[in-house]
């Protein structure tokens, strides 16, 4: 190309200019990586300096060409190892300088599969970025009794319902008295004493062992908490020796119904994530219809039994957060979320503050109100006006500026548009800068950072606000309706590019968050 000849045999220094007829041309250096920039390039920040030429800090481009990111280029090749991960602690398990270096990495280089069930955790909340292995072995324990009374709840409820409508005890309490005695002494079957001190003082029980046979993660049983991390004060003075559990008044009309729904997407369920996690998909026959049977999982004689079991998880998971959210209780889309938190976490009790740790943000998708997704589609419309004044007035043209068209992108987080690798890929990323923000991690830490984009609360949207950029001239040039603008969004299913995708977010996030947000 005539024009990289003539920069580079002209230009020696950091910054040349040929600024006649509105045209330029600048050479930088950023991160150790030098190269020239076209005129087309939006200059950041200029500083100027008395006997020193012009120095630019950070140049953006909305239209690279063939230029590639050193983040997008990093992104693939190096994520987070076990190596690295087993180096970030220090002998009594906290993770080094608060956990800051091992967010830097994930947001910018994501997590090797293997170490997931480690690293998620820690990036949903459930553990502290604080936290010391002792520590973490007593809020397990915890975590893991408040699980179990959940699950105990939840069979009372639907006992409580068959007997109402058919006068007698439903069947499901012979299943759970086979599979979890009430009166059991060995450490496989934990049984919660529901007495005042009960979750404080019996911090010394370890996960179970057993085989699916003697005790499935999925039917464990439980009671519930307020907030993560928090136990319902109601549920501690509960007498174990009626074994009563409070009915939560007019809830009752609400979980069967919560049931109902859960149970049919949980059947519809489509099974991406078995090449993920292949020894979730060798689950035998008959101990995924025991799943299925304690849950009051039907009609799923017509699918495989890893398909059966992974079903039967996501319904005993998803009607224990009903009663621990009975405000967002269950809606549909929600399947779509806890599915992935699945296939990488192997025991439901994990599985499912892993889940909770997720929905502490997504759960105002849910709202009846849609209040949070209001605001969330209008964040996307502001990145939109703020970045491609020419594609918003276009889209006010057709009535669509209030961005109505990426609401599935927004509600389900953008998980029928990417692959379940992208997702995670994606999700991971965002877990780490919604991390950071909650551990108050604060800017000037991140000053370092290639692109020196600062942790947002909203990545999610800058990726869909992204995505719609990524397609700006298809937008204004052929489509004429917000339903041909939304049949486009629906088309990008498996089309994306997650790691161009994250590099164009941060982009945005380094030019627009101090007007966004």
């Amino acid at each position: 190309m005539w024009v990289s000849n003539w920069v580079e045999g002209g230009i020696r220094s950091f910054i040349g200019s040929a600024t006649g007829g509105g045209g330029g041309w600048i050479w930088s250096s950023v991160d150790g990586k030098a190269g020239w920039w076209h005129e087309g390039l939006v200059i950041y920040g200029v500083t100027a300096m008395a006997g020193l030429a012009l120095a630019a800090t950070l140049v953006i481009s909305t239209r690279r060409g063939s230029l590639r990111s050193p983040w997008s280029r990093r992104i693939g090749k190096h994520p987070l190892t076990r190596h690295q991960w087993n180096n970030f602690f220090t002998f009594d398990g906290k993770l080094r300088d608060g956990g800051i270096k091992f967010l830097k990495k994930v947001r910018t280089a994501g997590v090797e599969p293997s170490i997931r069930p480690e690293v998620w955790p820690f990036l949903l909340g459930v553990y502290d970025l604080r936290s010391s292995r002792a520590e973490r072995n007593v809020i397990q324990a915890q975590k893991r009794k408040i699980y179990e009374k959940l699950r105990r709840r939840c069979w009372q409820l639907v006992n409580h319902g068959d007997e109402n409508s058919n006068g007698q005890e439903s069947s499901f309490s012979g299943t759970l008295d086979h599979i979890v005695p009430k009166e059991s002494s060995t450490p496989d079957h934990v049984i919660v004493e529901d007495d005042e001190n009960s979750i404080a003082d019996d911090t010394e029980s370890s996960f179970s062992e057993s085989s699916i046979d003697e005790e499935p993660d999925s039917i464990r049983i439980s009671s519930a908490s307020t907030r993560l991390g928090e136990v319902d004060p109601e549920l501690t003075k509960i007498a174990s020796s009626t074994g009563e559990i409070p009915k939560p008044p007019q809830r009752d009309e609400n979980f069967t119904t919560w049931q109902r729904i859960m149970r049919l997407d949980a059947i519809r369920a489509n099974d991406e994530w078995r090449n993920y996690n292949p020894s979730q998909a060798e689950v035998s026959r008959d101990n995924a219809v025991k799943f299925a049977t304690c849950v009051g999982l039907k009609d799923y004689e017509h699918l495989e039994p890893c398909r059966i079991y992974h079903a039967a998880r996501l319904v005993a998971i998803l009607e224990a957060y009903a009663l621990h959210d009975p405000e967002i209780g269950y809606c549909q889309g929600m399947s779509d979320l806890l599915s992935p938190i699945l296939a990488v976490i192997e025991d439901d009790h994990e599985a499912f503050w892993c889940f909770v740790g997720f929905m502490q943000k997504a759960r105002h998708n849910f709202r009846l109100d849609e209040v949070g997704i209001r605001r969330q589609l209008s964040i996307v419309s502001k990145i939109i006006k703020s970045k491609d004044s020419d594609l918003y007035r276009h889209l006010e043209k057709l009535q669509a500026e209030d961005c109505f068209f990426v609401y599935r992108m927004v509600v389900v987080v953008f998980r029928r548009e990417l692959t379940f690798e992208q997702t995670l890929c994606l999700w991971e990323v965002m877990w780490a800068d919604q991390s950071a923000i909650r551990a108050r991690i604060g800017k000037s830490v991140w000053g370092r950072i290639r692109f020196r984009a600062p942790p947002t609360d909203d990545l999610l949207l800058y990726a869909i606000a992204a995505a719609v950029l990524q397609r700006r001239k298809m937008i204004i040039e052929k489509y004429s309706s917000m339903e041909d603008i939304l049949r486009e969004c629906n088309s990008m299913a498996g089309q994306l590019d997650i790691w161009k995708l994250l590099d164009d977010a941060h982009y945005l996030v380094v030019n627009l968050h101090d007007k966004i947000e």
